[in-house]
């Protein structure tokens, strides 16, 4: 083996403590302090233990080097002696009770580090050298150098950790009072519009002629509709965020539901300008035709609405067991940075149709329900140009 360094290099210390400072992730900063240690305390093999959930040392990364390489051997890791020094927070280290033996692999000289964060235990570094030397003063003082790196590392690692849970936390809280503000504001809207036609009808004080309690009445149903599409689409997000929502499979025909998504849309009083493109009568694939058809009632709800007056098409191919389905408008398009996140829950593209309403829930409950029927949905669009959804489902959901 070559002579272990006696004079230290200060650089390798503060190359060290700068892969520390600089590298966020565990196991890339773990794998730069084994190279840079290798330098100037050299060594075979080198484990990390950490403390898992119910207090039990787990090796979280181990490297072998030079001789190291050839002894895969559990032994070879030092995991009696991590114990021990768990047990006694203090650095040990062991020589082999024998050298007789020619193979160095079996001559281990070991030394265990506690990587310890004020009075807490976090864990144990450990490093092998097979055949020697034995560690001096000089190179445990370094190996406890590397261990409070190690310490550092691991504490900035949870730090980081923590921010990022703290981050993740007020994202979800600022959606959900966003949620709250649009869903209050979502129901007012209907429930404004029925409150205010049905006490104009029932005043004493005037008589409506048949018309005009006709025009009222279909205001009342609109908004009624609208409610009660606004009810459905907040329990079905619920009942997918719990898993709840189960799909019944069968044999559907896909062609079949997208007439009757735009024949409904029509006796809504939708104007949608859709052309169904079939190069042949597909076969019949395995869905849950309520919940596909919920799909397709969307996307071509949104055309109507986002893009009103733009002309829809809508094509059905079908290849190797998977059938494709595209559904594209020539409306105003849709901005690349909310392209990104029109499947998200609760969002809603900014500066969208005066007067359209909606929760940001329709785009993220069809991503459900396709990803339950274990196929994809994507959108691509051009500004001025127009919106595409391509949806892929398999024929057969026992493939899957």
């Amino acid at each position: 083996m070559p002579p272990i360094t006696e004079t230290l290099d200060i650089n390798h210390l503060f190359a060290i403590s700068e892969v520390v400072s600089n590298t966020s992730d565990l196991k890339t900063a773990l794998d730069g302090i084994a190279r840079l240690t290798h330098r100037i305390l050299l060594f075979d093999n080198l484990a990390v233990y950490l403390l898992d959930k119910s207090n039990s040392l787990n090796v979280t990364y181990a490297k072998a080097m030079g001789r190291g390489q050839k002894a895969g051997a559990e032994s070879a890791w030092g995991e009696q002696l991590a114990s021990l020094v768990a047990e006694q927070r203090k650095t040990l280290s062991q020589s082999p009770t024998t050298t007789s033996s020619p193979d160095r692999l079996k001559n281990p000289y070991l030394l265990g580090v506690p990587l310890m964060e004020g009075k807490h235990f976090l864990g144990v570094v450990v490093l092998i050298r097979f055949g020697g030397p034995p560690y001096v003063p000089q190179h445990i003082k370094l190996a406890e150098f590397i261990a409070r790196q190690i310490v550092l590392l691991i504490a900035r690692q949870s730090l980081a950790q923590e921010r990022a849970a703290i981050e993740k936390q007020q994202i979800e809280t600022q959606i959900k009072e966003d949620f709250i503000s649009t869903i209050s504001h979502e129901l007012r809207t209907p429930l404004g519009f029925i409150k205010g036609y049905t006490t104009t009808l029932l005043r004493s004080d005037t008589e409506w002629d048949v018309a005009t309690q006709k025009e009222f009445l279909q205001i009342i149903e609109q908004e009624t509709d609208q409610l009660q599409e606004l009810i459905e689409n907040i329990l079905d997000s619920a009942r997918l965020q719990s898993g709840q929502m189960r799909m019944a499979f069968q044999p559907v025909r896909l062609d079949v539901l997208l007439k009757d998504a735009i024949s409904r849309l029509h006796m809504s009083n939708l104007i949608l300008d859709a052309e169904l493109d079939i190069d042949v009568p597909p076969h019949p694939i395995e869905g849950d035709p309520s919940r596909l058809s919920q799909v397709f009632e969307n996307i071509l709800n949104n055309a109507a609405k986002y893009a009103p007056g733009a002309k829809v098409y809508i094509s059905i191919r079908q290849n190797n067991g998977k059938t494709h389905i595209a559904i594209r408008d020539t409306g105003p398009g849709i901005p690349e940075d909310s392209l990104e996140r029109i499947f998200e829950r609760f969002f809603r593209i900014p500066d969208t149709v005066k007067g359209t309403h909606g929760t940001g829930l329709g785009l993220f409950i069809c991503k459900q329900i396709i990803h339950a029927h274990h196929g994809e949905i994507k959108a691509e669009s051009t500004i001025g140009k127009g919106t595409t959804f391509h949806i892929t489902l398999p024929d057969s959901q026992a493939a899957e």
